[in-house]
Order: C-alpha cells, then structure tokens, then sequence
C-alpha cells in the first residue's frame, strides 16, 4: 500500500501520506505541464494546490468526468500516478519509500546506494523492494548509521564473536543494516580488505561504507533469495534476529513495491 489514509478535500491528510502524494504529482508532471505547470511544494501538508492537482490529474489526465479531489488507498487515482512514473531510480521514489527520511539523507545515500547494489547485484524488482525496506526500518528511514545504545548489552556475546572486553560497544550496530558484533567486522574487513576491525566506526561515519556493508551483509547471507520469495518474515528473521519491527519493515516493503510497479 501506497498510502494509508486519504487525501485531499476533506482527507485524513496524514503528514506521510499527504507528502507521498505531493512527490507522486511532481514525478507525473511532465505529462501535464501544459495543463498544471506549476509543481507542488513537497511538504506534507495538503491545502487547495493539492487538491487542485487531484482534481487537475482526475479530469484532465484520467478523463474523469468529475473529480472530489480526493484519494483513498488503493484507488484508481493513485494507481494511475503510480503507473506515470518513469523507469529507473530516483531520489524522489526512495522518498516515496521512506516519506519520513530528511531530504539531505536521501541525497547523502542516494548514489552510494544505487552503486551498491549494483556491485552486489541487487538488482531485480522484488529484491530491490524487499532489501530498501529493511534499511528503512534497521536505518529508521536513514536517520541512524550507528546505533543509539551504546552496545553494553552485547557484551560477551560469542554468538557475535564478542570474546575480548568492550567488544560490545566497540562492535555495536553500525551501517544502514546495523552491522554487530566482532564477528561480523572480522568478515566484513576480510573481504574488503579494510581495517574495520581497527576502526569501526568508519562503518557508519562513512556513506559509502555505510551502505556497502548493507549490500554485503544482504549477499553474504543470500537474501536475495528468500526476497524472491517474497518471504519478509524470513528475510527479517535474518536481519534482526527476531521479528521485531515487523509491522513496520512490512508498510516499507509496501511503499517499495508500489513505486517499483510490484503492488
């Protein structure tokens, strides 16, 4: 699901869902421009230049005899906005994806992301989906690289390699995955062949770590596998551990799979 709630003339107008809208008109724009050339401003917050636009899109574009500018979850009009959007990646689609995430995120690990998993082949709809909408959650819509606690509690895990003292906190969760433990750095810098056992923190400091780690940990453990099952439980199961923040890996997933034309 796109959305969650209604937008528009006498909408829920949900902050995330009102500015999912506004970036969707934006995206549809050039297929209109001669009719409405002015484009939204993308802030979330609806008002009568949203709502024209609905209804601009609904009569003009849809040939909708009348429109009550308004969208519903799942409806024609947000199907249609979806079906406009160009092939390819694009900033303005992970926005989409992670409508909470500040715009200076998404330009921070934009490019380090497409070339990620490029590199690591992550490359096809479903897994593409499935793998972006676990950053979302692990990365809370890339607001952290580094994990908020400071990683006490993973001390003497020899689950996660944790053998020598302050292994916890110097092998916290870092990168858009939260890469943990001295285990996890050990292969990590083995096959990059980078001290990050010396240095970890460079895992969330640097974008471009931050995201390759995500991308390597995602092939490492064969993800792409169970996310052309479509499996998100055992994709998070994976990830996590557990389940925890399924419900919300789950929207992110949903978000995803529309903008890449899967939903």
């Amino acid at each position: 699901m796109c959305i969650n709630k209604s937008v528009g003339a006498g909408g829920r107008n949900d902050h995330a869902d009102v500015l999912i809208v506004q970036i969707l008109f934006n995206l549809n724009l050039p297929r209109f421009t001669r009719i409405h050339p002015a484009a939204l401003k993308a802030d979330g917050f609806s008002g009568p230049s949203t709502a024209t636009a609905i209804a601009v899109f609904e009569t003009e574009i849809m040939q909708l005899p009348s429109s009550d500018r308004l969208i519903v979850p799942g409806d024609a009009t947000i199907k249609a906005l979806l079906a406009g959007l160009a092939a390819g990646a694009s900033k303005e689609k992970l926005q989409i994806v992670m409508p909470g995430a500040l715009a200076d995120r998404v330009e921070l690990y934009f490019q380090p992301l497409v070339a990620g998993m490029t590199k690591y082949g992550i490359t096809e709809p479903l897994c593409i989906a499935h793998f972006i909408a676990q950053l979302g959650h692990e990365s809370g819509s890339f607001r952290y690289a580094e994990e908020l606690a400071d990683g006490t509690a993973y001390e003497g895990r020899t689950d996660l390699g944790n053998l020598q003292p302050g292994d916890g906190q110097r092998y916290k969760g870092r990168g858009l995955i939260q890469l943990t433990g001295r285990a996890n750095y050990t292969a990590y810098a083995s096959d990059s062949r980078v001290d990050y056992v010396g240095h970890p923190e460079l895992v969330a400091t640097d974008p471009n770590v931050a995201t390759d780690v995500a991308c390597w940990f995602w092939t490492r453990h064969q993800l792409n596998t169970l996310a052309r099952r479509d499996d998100v439980k055992a994709v998070t199961k994976v990830i996590n551990g557990g389940y925890n923040g399924l419900d919300d890996r789950v929207d992110f997933l949903g978000r995803a799979k529309a903008v890449l034309g899967l939903a």
